[in-house]
């Protein structure tokens, strides 16, 4: 499992940036022509690599609070005594929680948004 990265957060930040352009230009352009511009709309690589940005950083948040637990179980037993190495894994899975509960937040709100346009 790889760690979460200031890096890996700023590709999802830049994957959600250009969704969100992609789909302010597709609003902008509804209003011109009497055509649909959903029609021509189709998936692009953009859309896979988000989801797929999003899946790894799930799994990495999983693997982070699965090491937190291994830790505290290990240290609860007594067969580690390095207590700062524990609080450690537990801080780790705490923000990469907490990260994943503020992405959430913004996706729930880009959604809430886009589902109260006019059509």
């Amino acid at each position: 499992m790889t760690a979460i990265t200031p890096s890996s957060l700023l590709a999802m930040r830049s994957a959600i940036l250009q969704q969100n352009s992609a789909l302010q230009k597709a609003a902008g352009s509804a209003g011109v022509g009497g055509a649909s511009p959903i029609d021509g709309v189709k998936p692009t690589t953009d859309a896979t690599s988000f989801a797929g940005a999003m899946k790894s950083a799930l799994e990495q948040v999983n693997g982070l609070q699965a090491n937190a637990e291994t830790a505290t179980t290990s240290y609860e037993r007594g067969e580690t005594t390095d207590i700062a190495q524990v609080m450690l894994a537990r801080e780790h899975a705490s923000v990469g929680f907490q990260a994943t509960l503020q992405v959430r937040n913004k996706l729930l709100s880009a959604y809430k948004d886009i589902m109260s346009m006019p059509v």
